[in-house]
């Protein structure tokens, strides 16, 4: 008898809306068997003083372990989250799910709050910031999702070691998607022997679940139905600025565009050509300045249109610029802003070699899915 997520699989399957997928048949088996050994699991923090003493409960056991899917885009990863999620039998106030880069910047968010009510002497001085910021995160819920796990940040690569290793400690269970295999995270990266503890740490409390054969299914259909539309254009030619220009006058309407003000979390970024409806801005504005991932979230979060004028070939040597781009598709992806776009070539061509190569793909396949006619999706 088959679980929860192998039989929502299954009837996306029938209903035509996916192809058969023996991967993905045993990625769903595998996230069966982690549903099945949530049942009646508290983590330590909700025990009660008599039930650890006397009772013989699940949560005096050892925290199930998670469930780590990893492989290229398009291969359903997000998918089986989501029938997992709506599946897992865990009370909503005990579970959250995170985009990668918001949930770090949550985290990091959280260590300068301690670290100030320390300096302000609302904490003991003693107290363990990363420790403290796990008990935070753990308010929120014990079971964890965190989509589109990568680690390209140094800071982000040197914390996450001590913060899961608290939050394992503490009772969290982790499901978690990405392009990429846990060996391969921060691959080349500065002081990459200090993060492999982290890495030790993953295979020890999640399954590694590979997605790796088949193809990108997002992409495939895109191809079948006809629908990329041209609101990426490349190459860049006389021609293809003036159609970009027609459909900026299309998207603000009689507006006038000027400077608006994005709110950045204590900082502000002026939108110098701007309406409510959209921005428009050159590569260079938002990839070779220094802004970081929730910089562009809140880009995303106030403009439902975004332009994006001159978008290079980036090279190797291109890395922070590159890194900065992913982060703002992510961005635009995650809160289904419309992008328009002027390049230099077409998506899998902005970055082809590089030490971020391979999460790029991501990249590449999100900027093909938002080219499509009916994107953004509704509901």
């Amino acid at each position: 008898m088959s679980g929860p997520i192998t039989a929502a699989l299954q009837e996306c399957i029938r209903a035509g809306r996916i192809a058969a997928d023996a991967q993905q048949m045993r990625a769903a088996a595998r996230l069966d068997a982690l549903a099945e050994r949530l049942h009646g699991y508290q983590p330590p923090r909700h025990a009660g003083l008599l039930s650890r003493l006397f009772g013989r409960r699940r949560q005096d056991a050892a925290p199930p372990r998670g469930v780590y899917l990893f492989g290229p885009p398009g291969r359903g990863k997000t998918m089986l989250m989501d029938m997992f999620f709506r599946a897992a039998p865990v009370p909503e106030k005990e579970r959250q799910r995170w985009h990668f880069d918001a949930f770090m910047q949550h985290v990091h968010a959280l260590i300068r709050s301690i670290r100030e009510q320390q300096a302000r002497g609302e904490l003991w001085e003693d107290i363990d910031p990363v420790e403290q910021a796990a008990k935070e995160i753990l308010k929120q819920g014990w079971l964890i999702g965190i989509d589109e796990f990568q680690v390209n940040d140094i800071t982000d690569a040197m914390l996450l070691g001590r913060l899961f290793e608290n939050l394992f400690r503490l009772g969290a269970v982790l499901v978690a998607t990405s392009n990429i295999a846990p060996e391969e995270l921060y691959r080349d990266g500065l002081n990459r022997a200090l993060f492999e503890p982290f890495i030790e740490l993953l295979a020890a409390q999640a399954d590694i679940v590979p997605l790796l054969e088949g193809e990108d299914h997002r992409l495939r259909r895109m191809v079948e139905e006809d629908v990329l539309y041209r609101r990426w254009m490349a190459p860049i030619t006389p021609d293809i600025e003036e159609k970009f220009e027609r459909m900026w006058r299309t998207v603000i309407g009689d507006a006038q565009a000027g400077p608006l003000p994005v709110d950045l979390g204590g900082r502000v970024l002026l939108a110098q050509r701007a309406t409510e409806m959209a921005a428009r801005f050159g590569f260079h504005e938002l990839c070779e300045q220094p802004l970081g991932a929730g910089d562009y979230i809140a880009i995303a979060r106030r403009f439902p249109n975004l332009f994006i004028e001159r978008i290079p070939l980036l090279g190797p040597e291109e890395r922070n610029e590159a890194l900065r781009f992913m982060h703002l598709v992510d961005a635009l992806y995650d809160n289904r802003v419309r992008l328009f776009a002027t390049a230099a070539g077409e998506p899998p061509d902005i970055y082809r070699e590089g030490p971020l190569k391979q999460s790029f793909q991501r990249t590449v396949s999100r900027l093909q899915q938002m080219r499509r006619a009916d994107w953004p999706p509704q509901g």
